[in-house]
Parts: structure tokens; C-alpha cells; sequence
């Protein structure tokens, strides 16, 4: 009796989904634009998981809505493991009254992914040397200063959050990735800009823009000579960070596929081909258990809507 007990109990071992999941590829949805900052962290992570998982990691670009259709998508998807969503920190902000998904109860952290900061820019021929003179500037000629930004990414949040803390007329405007209103700005189209350090740095060092701020809590290596932005006076600005990317299933995963990878993830953010990767990317490894995960995406969930709100940001 004993063993047929015992035999029942490692069938039921060997049964379980995850004993051999995966079986098959799995569709990592990036709800943004295909070569963006966030789509090339997809990729390369995406490339180190697969290694390890033996499957995969298809990358679907599933755009519009500010990030909401390819994260409703993900989470409608069958809790089976096979679709995941690669998340920017913008599904935390709450600028959706109805989404059609809940940052909470639709999904389960399955790992954060890395974290970073941006650096305010603005043209090169435009005529402010640091934040206060932008602000100066705005406010002598208003409606005239651009502000262009990806829509519903942090580069528009501190945007328009800097706006309403110091008062300054200027006008925002939206595009569907960030990578556009760069080429916008370098057109002379756009004024102003907040990016990723290493995705501005080039056009920075061949000073097709100029630096004057950077919103991490301490001052960026690449850009030494250049002020926090709390430095600059806007300590409500400075967060540490203001941008991350977590990996997510649909609510109802098995916990057995979720701690599957997990491991798989936080074994390629270790390695040191994958952190060479990030740096040159720009970003900062984040490398947290499924509960640490969570506890995280909570604090964020907590933390964002407020800013958004006192900013006076709505969907478009």
C-alpha cells in the first residue's frame, strides 16, 4: 500500500506542467516599437534566457495605446507560460481609467530586469546652459519651447512633471517611440528631451545636443560635468529609479513555471556576457526572487499614479 502510494506521489511529480516545460517557443510580447531602447533590452535578454531554457523567446511587438494593447494582450493570454510580457515601468502609472487589465491582479512578477535613469537634453543652439535657464527661458517666451517625448514612457512623465513643479509654458509633443522625437530634435524641431544616458550619449559627445541634467540620484559616469537634477533644485525629480523593465505571466501561472525562469533569468543577468551587454546599453542589472519582484512592482504601483496625477497627465 505504502508504495503504490509512493508511485502515485512521483507520477504526480512527473506530471506536474512544469516538470518539462518548455516545450516549445514563448511569445515574450514588447509593447513597444521595434528598435527601441526597451525592444533592444528585450532582445538581448531575451537571447541569454533562451540560451538556458532551451526554447525561444520570440519577441512580438504588439503596439498602440501607450503600451496597453500589448499588455492587455498579455494578460488575456492562457496562464500557461508561453506568453510573457516584457513590462516598462509605464504600466504602473495609472494613466488609463480602464486599460482592460489590472497592474495587480492580472499578472505575476516573474523577475525584475534592469533599472536607469535619463538625462535631460536640449539643442545645441538653443539658448539655456543649465535647467534654471530653461525654465527662464520657457517662461519669458511661452508656447514656444517643444517638448518631445515616446507617449506614455518615463521620458514624459519627468517632462511634464518638471513643467508643472517650475511653471513653465511649453508646449508637449507626443510620438509614438522616443527614437523620433530624437531625430525630430536633431531636425530642429524639438527643443527639449528626456532620454536614456547611453542612447543620447553619442549625440551628446558629438555635441548634437546638450546636456543639463540627469535624474538618478547620483551623477552619471558617462556625464561627470553635468548636475543631478536635484543639484539643478528639483529633488522631486530625482528618482532612484525612474525607469525599470520586469519580466510578467498572466495571473494564474503555475509558481513551478514562474520559478523556472526566474532562475533562468537571474542566471543570465549574472552572467558577465549579459551585464557587458546591459552596460553598453546603459542599464543596471536588477536581479530579484519572484517574491522580491513582486513586493517591488507593488511599491511602483503605489508610488506612480500620484505623479502622474499631480502632473495632470491623462491617456490620449
Amino acid at each position: 500500500m505504502l508504495s503504490r502510494l509512493l508511485l502515485i506521489l512521483i507520477a504526480a511529480v512527473l506530471t506536474e506542467p512544469a516538470f518539462s516545460y518548455p516545450e516549445r517557443p514563448i511569445r515574450l510580447i514588447v509593447p513597444f516599437i521595434a528598435g527601441s531602447p526597451v525592444d533592444a533590452l528585450a532582445r538581448v535578454v531575451g537571447e541569454q534566457v533562451s540560451r538556458r531554457i532551451g526554447q525561444p523567446l520570440v519577441i512580438e511587438n504588439l503596439t498602440g495605446a501607450g503600451g496597453t494593447l500589448g499588455t492587455r494582450a498579455a494578460a488575456n493570454a492562457t496562464p500557461d507560460g508561453y506568453t510573457l510580457l516584457f513590462a516598462l515601468n509605464s504600466y504602473a502609472y495609472g494613466l488609463y481609467s480602464n486599460p482592460g487589465f489590472d497592474p495587480v491582479a492580472s499578472f505575476v512578477a516573474v523577475s525584475t530586469i534592469a533599472t536607469w535613469s535619463h538625462v535631460l537634453v536640449v539643442r545645441p543652439d538653443f539658448p539655456a546652459q543649465t535647467v534654471r535657464d530653461l525654465i527662464a527661458y520657457a517662461k519669458a517666451n511661452p508656447g514656444t519651447v517643444m517638448f518631445g517625448f515616446g507617449i506614455n514612457t518615463p521620458p514624459q512623465i519627468l517632462g511634464e512633471t518638471l513643467k508643472i513643479i517650475s511653471g513653465m509654458d511649453i508646449r508637449s509633443i507626443p510620438y509614438r517611440g522616443g527614437a523620433q522625437a530624437v531625430a525630430d530634435m536633431l531636425g530642429g524641431r524639438i527643443d527639449m528631451n528626456f532620454g536614456a544616458t547611453v542612447t543620447l550619449l553619442p549625440l551628446i559627445r558629438q555635441n548634437k545636443l546638450r546636456a543639463i541634467a540627469f535624474t538618478g540620484a547620483r551623477r552619471s559616469p558617462d556625464l561627470p560635468d553635468v548636475p543631478t537634477i536635484k543639484e539643478a533644485g528639483f529633488p522631486t525629480l530625482a528618482f532612484d529609479p525612474d525607469a525599470w523593465t520586469a519580466i510578467l505571466a498572466p495571473s494564474g501561472t503555475s509558481p513551478h513555471v514562474v520559478r523556472k525562469l526566474n532562475l533562468a533569468i537571474n542566471d543570465s543577468l549574472r552572467s558577465h556576457d549579459l551585464q557587458a551587454k546591459l552596460a553598453q546599453l546603459g542599464y543596471q542589472p536588477r536581479i530579484m526572487s519572484p517574491d522580491e519582484a513582486a513586493d517591488f512592482l507593488a511599491a511602483e504601483i503605489r508610488k506612480w499614479p500620484p505623479i502622474v496625477k499631480a502632473a495632470g497627465l491623462r491617456a490620449e
